[in-house]
């Protein structure tokens, strides 16, 4: 874990909101010389607290009317069929998530759809056809109560 202090706080929090705040704002924003807010974001950027920069998309402006909650079962499940399966996953854009968990399932993903005939489409033609796929349970989206990058500074 890397120690942050009140500045690297505020520029996270900041561009957490906006990534696209220019340095200038930002060092207005957090008290700071441009070049000092500057170096500060390439330190965070070097120890890996910043990722990458990106845009949120609304999916649903762009068709994405479904979204939903799959957990993926494996048989056998294994090194082998696990690593396949991430391979697998990360070459279909409608999965936007894909977490590897514990209990009963191996795989959670969040999954875009264009309706439901498109996720039923989706299932049989992509998901089953990755070997050792050996049940989906999925749960649809009805509402998005909050949805936010925003990881918790404190």
């Amino acid at each position: 874990m890397i120690d942050l202090d009140e500045f690297d706080k505020k520029i996270i929090k900041y561009l957490q909101e906006d990534a696209s705040i220019s340095n200038i704002e930002l060092s207005k924003k957090i008290g700071l010389a441009p070049s000092s807010c500057l170096l500060r974001v390439k330190n965070l950027k070097e120890q890996k607290v910043i990722k990458q920069y990106t845009a949120m998309v609304d999916e649903k402006v762009l068709g994405y009317e479904i979204t939903c909650f799959a957990k993926i079962s494996m048989h056998p499940l294994n090194r082998e069929s696990s690593t396949n399966f991430i391979r697998e996953a990360n070459k279909i854009p409608e999965i936007v998530e894909c977490y590897t968990i514990t209990g009963e399932a191996a795989f959670l993903l969040k999954i875009v759809a264009k309706s439901f005939q498109y996720y039923r489409d989706f299932i049989f033609d992509k998901l089953l056809s990755i070997p050792a796929v050996s049940n989906i349970d999925t749960s649809i989206v009805v509402a998005t109560e909050k949805k936010t990058n925003l990881v918790p500074l404190d």
